[in-house]
């Protein structure tokens, strides 16, 4: 955000102060601004005992004011609340078959129906359904899908994927939709992307706009527009890689991340990884760095450097020790996205540190 909004409304406005903005318009003052001089000089010209009465009453008015901003302050606190309550649930319509919240089918008559937090919607082989949330988005869940509504932090919106595969649209603003899997959390970003979830637990993340974070216990993985990233029970998201990738490139990140390869295995495989990859490829290879045992970290480092030179203050040696803002500077280097975004989201947002169990 440029500060000079807060001045005198140019540059681009933060997302957060238009929402306060937006919310707190109600109160706006909306009668002409008194004359002062003239009521000062008014004031200066009374006996003595109307200045004192005037000087009571502006007293007394000042305390009225500020009575009428507490009160407006409290009833702005309640309507959020109020708003918090009625949206807590999403709307849930029927696309094709005959789609259940629980034991309750729903859609027969068209209507929708509310999925409040604790409930499962199920989808047959034969069903599909769309759920809503006006300050969210919309996510369409393809047949054969489990997904829960859990419970989330205020001013987000959290689901679990057991299995199946949906497909979010996200409007809200960043890290405030949330979808737990068996083997990961992905993050919303400001993004449209497909999840899918197989009965293993295994999933794959694809992002058409925008990007996605994913992360298990300190472990994550930033997918932009045109990337996926499979993840795995109990190791957790993989290494992301774009989709027109070469067909080398993916079969070997593939053995890199698999958890039976041996590490003369892996070192091979990224040895592959390294000579296929292309510039485009730097948001593998970035994510290489921290993921390639150290032995193997300066191929990665050399190779990075050579198709996206390291950012002024970045070094070889801090990046070979995973220094997190060099590793941090040299990802925003890379034009997919400022990856404060997502470092804001850890602070406010730990309890998504972990994928349910």
């Amino acid at each position: 955000m440029n500060d000079n909004y807060l001045w005198d409304g140019s540059g681009e406005p933060d997302p957060e102060i238009q929402r306060l903005e937006n919310a707190l318009g109600r109160f706006r003052h909306n009668r002409p601004a008194p004359d002062f001089r003239a009521l000062t000089q008014a004031t200066l010209t009374l006996p003595a005992p109307r200045r004192v009465r005037m000087s009571f009453i502006a007293a007394f008015a000042g305390l009225a004011a500020a009575a009428l901003l507490a009160v407006g302050v409290v009833e702005y606190e309640n309507s959020l609340h109020r708003t918090s309550i009625s949206q807590s649930a999403w709307n849930v319509s029927t696309k094709e078959g005959v789609p259940r919240i629980g034991a309750n089918m729903i859609g027969i008559n068209g209507e929708m129906a509310p999925l409040q937090t604790g409930q499962t919607l199920e989808t047959d082989q034969n069903s599909r359904a769309t759920i809503t949330d006006n300050a969210t988005g919309e996510v369409d869940v393809d047949p054969d899908t489990r997904l829960r509504a859990v419970q989330s932090r205020s001013g987000t919106k959290r689901l679990a994927l057991d299995r199946g595969t949906i497909h979010a649209q996200i409007w809200a603003p960043a890290g405030s939709f949330v979808v737990d899997t068996p083997s990961a959390v992905a993050v919303d970003l400001g993004c449209v992307y497909t999840l899918h979830v197989d009965d293993s637990g295994n999933g794959l993340l694809q992002t058409s706009f925008g990007w996605v974070g994913f992360k298990l216990n300190g472990h994550e993985s930033f997918i932009p527009t045109g990337a996926a990233c499979a993840t795995h029970p109990n190791s957790g998201p993989g290494t992301p890689y774009f989709e027109d990738a070469p067909t080398k490139l993916r079969e070997a990140l593939a053995q890199f991340d698999s958890r039976s390869a041996t590490p003369a295995e892996r070192s091979a495989a990224l040895g592959i990884v390294l000579s296929e990859a292309r510039k485009r490829d730097a948001l593998t290879l970035w994510h290489l760095l921290s993921r390639a045992d150290e032995s193997d970290r300066s191929r990665v480092y050399d190779r990075l450097a050579s198709l996206v030179p390291a950012p002024a203050g970045v070094t070889r040696e801090g990046i070979l020790r995973l220094d997190r803002t060099m590793l941090d500077s040299w990802w925003n280097q890379l034009g997919l996205g400022d990856v404060r975004l997502w470092r804001n989201w850890e602070r406010n947002w730990p309890d998504s540190e972990h994928a349910p169990k």
